[in-house]
């Protein structure tokens, strides 16, 4: 069972990876964000920083899974806009200042233990989101594709909205993502 100190400092370092990055994101960030006592830090993650990070991308690729699990049996329409919602909200709720901690990992890291965390979240997540994709009417090879491709462009919306502090290159992107689902549906080219 994990402690509740563990669990909030876990949020906490996945909330500030998502807002400030890797470099940004120290013990003493998390301890002031969450409010645990220092030296719970060194009990619950007596390998330091790392530690700590790779449990916070881990618990990220987590709740993304589990909101995802929600639309099973879905059409793949619905699969994919249920993932964007999650973006779309990651964005509102703090104003464009806020992405996704397991990218900002993968692109601060020279840890090999910390890429190979976030390398099986991605993974996850492109594995669970072609099983949607596919219950939801995709053939196997289009669901396993699309998924790939609506990763890589919702992160990269995610990037350009932070950059923009706007909605509008997510949502830009968000609108694409649709209308490439609802051919692909339709059996377009490329199944």
């Amino acid at each position: 069972m994990v402690s509740d100190a563990r669990k909030r400092m876990i949020e906490g370092a996945m909330a500030l990876l998502a807002q400030r990055g890797l470099q940004a994101t120290s013990f003493s960030e998390v301890l002031a964000a969450t409010g645990a006592p220092r030296g719970s830090l060194y009990h619950h993650f007596p390998e330091g920083k790392d530690q700590l990070v790779a449990a916070a991308i881990d618990q990220a690729g987590r709740v993304l899974i589990d909101f995802m699990d929600r639309c099973a049996g879905s059409p793949a329409e619905a699969v994919v806009q249920h993932f964007l919602a999650i973006w779309r909200t990651v964005l509102t709720r703090q104003d464009c200042t806020s992405g996704c901690a397991v990218l900002a990992v993968t692109v601060a890291t020279d840890s090999t233990e910390l890429l190979a965390h976030a390398t099986a979240v991605f993974r996850a997540w492109r594995e669970r989101l072609a099983d949607l994709l596919k219950q939801g009417g995709m053939t196997a090879e289009s669901a396993r594709r699309f998924a790939m491709v609506l990763i890589a462009s919702a992160e990269g919306a995610v990037v350009l909205s932070r950059a923009d502090q706007s909605l509008e290159p997510f949502e830009t992107v968000a609108q694409q993502l649709v209308e490439e689902v609802r051919r692909l549906q339709g059996g377009g080219a490329g199944d």
